[in-house]
């Protein structure tokens, strides 16, 4: 049982880095506080980890063949990556650090399922692209109406609050549901946990790495990339819900990280792409492509030696 400690620091991992995401621009803009908003995240992550959670679960469970040591081996690594990651304060992808893990140990055992890699790898582009384009048609098209009609300070405060307390606790929703299946789904399909279980102890492990290091992230992803207006973050937020849950549907877990990255990139776009910190751009692509492979190298390190010595 100790293996599924793995899973747990992973979800730490992913709470730290990724969930923050959820209220970053909008932290960032002073609209939502810091202690408030990773309060929200912690526990609607948890509720969306067990209602829709079990999809992306079960296409990992799909890759590759994993029993309980490799499950824990798995989990280790891609938790190690995010760790190291986390504390260069760059948005990594946990879906990335996971996946990494598990081609490692599927080439090692000959277990590996080509058709859903191709799946998730057509996933890891997809989102980005896709959040980007949701934003750039948001912003152009409701940010004329919004922002040229509503004069009234008051009025603009309030609708500016409401929406990022909504678009906050929805984005935690679809977190949950799309990643819990990064932390705990290997271990469902090793038959070391149940599937309730999976998703309650996966969706806690979420929201403690929210409540305990998720600042520096915030502050690199809602700050660092473009300045952005109030109605632009808000934006950015709701189109990286949008594309989270879509993925949810399609039962793929996704980056929470490259969604909202992409969102910022799409209304930076539209007030113009000199507004986009492309130094600040080029660290995060940097993170991403070195993520899964840093998880492969070090799963394939550990199941190695694991496989040698018991």
């Amino acid at each position: 049982m100790y293996r599924l400690l793995s899973g747990a620091y992973l979800g730490w991992g992913l709470g730290a880095n990724d969930a923050a995401n959820i209220f970053g621009t909008g932290v960032a803009s002073g609209v939502v506080k810091y202690r408030t908003a990773i309060i929200l995240t912690a526990v609607f992550v948890i509720i969306g980890a067990y209602v829709e959670g079990a999809r992306g679960i079960e296409t990992y469970g799909k890759l590759s063949g994993m029993d309980i040591n490799s499950a824990f081996i798995a989990t280790l690594a891609a938790a190690v990556t995010i760790n190291i990651l986390t504390v260069l304060s760059l948005p990594v992808s946990t879906s990335q650090a996971i996946v990494g893990s598990i081609i490692a140990i599927g080439l090692v055992s000959g277990s590996l399922n080509v058709l859903i890699l191709r799946k998730i790898f057509l996933s890891w582009v997809l989102s980005p692209l896709g959040a980007a384009v949701i934003s750039y048609i948001l912003y152009r098209s409701l940010g004329r109406i919004i922002e040229n009609r509503i004069r009234n300070v008051r009025v603009w405060s309030l609708i500016m609050k409401i929406g990022f307390y909504t678009a906050g606790i929805y984005g935690s929703y679809t977190l949950g549901a799309n990643n819990v299946a990064n932390t705990t789904g290997v271990f469902v399909k090793a038959g070391m946990v149940s599937l309730p279980a999976a998703l309650l102890i996966g969706g806690g492990s979420i929201g403690l790495g929210v409540l305990t290091y998720s600042k520096g992230v915030m502050n690199t992803v809602g700050s660092g990339i473009t300045h952005l207006s109030e109605f632009g973050a808000l934006t950015a937020i709701l189109s990286m819900d949008l594309t989270v849950h879509i993925f949810t549907w399609v039962g793929v877990p996704v980056s929470t990280s490259q969604a909202i990255v992409g969102s910022v990139v799409g209304v930076g776009l539209v007030k113009s792409s000199k507004a986009i910190n492309k130094r600040i751009i080029g660290r995060i692509g940097l993170g991403w492509l070195s993520t899964p492979i840093i998880s492969l190298g070090l799963a394939y390190m550990i199941y190695t030696l694991y496989s040698l010595f018991f």
